[in-house]
């Protein structure tokens, strides 16, 4: 399997992983020191501070998204980089409110024991600004 082709299967198990709010999977794809910078929260470094963030995530949101994948550029043999957006929906568990969801989202990816695994995470909304 090649490096780009690793990455996206990689890139499809962490969206089966967020519409399944299962923080294990997640977990699995993460590099031991990997960071999760969310919008509109701090940057959760190490796998005990980004476990704790995703599990508060899916606490309070069901995500059902799907990812289209831009990108996917090694950079080394140990380093690559991918850029994905994905649309869906967000629901809220406190309220039950349901709304549509989108993001760019932009993956740093470390190939860690012949595996390539997430180092860092981001994405931003594309949705216009809520009133």
């Amino acid at each position: 399997m090649s490096d780009v082709q690793a990455i996206t299967a990689l890139l499809v198990r962490y969206e089966e992983a967020l519409n399944q709010s299962d923080t294990e999977a997640v977990m699995k794809l993460y590099a031991g020191d990997g960071i999760f910078m969310p919008q509109h929260f701090p940057s959760s470094g190490g796998a005990d501070a980004v476990r704790r963030a995703y599990e508060g995530t899916f606490f309070a949101i069901q995500l059902t998204v799907k990812f289209k994948i831009e990108e996917v550029h090694p950079v080394s043999s140990d380093w690559a980089f991918a850029r994905t957006n994905s649309v869906g929906t967000v629901l809220v568990h406190a309220t039950g409110d349901s709304s549509a969801e989108a993001n760019q989202e932009l993956f740093v990816l470390q190939n860690v024991e012949g595996e390539w695994k997430i180092a860092r995470y981001c994405f931003s909304t594309t949705n216009p600004p809520r009133a």
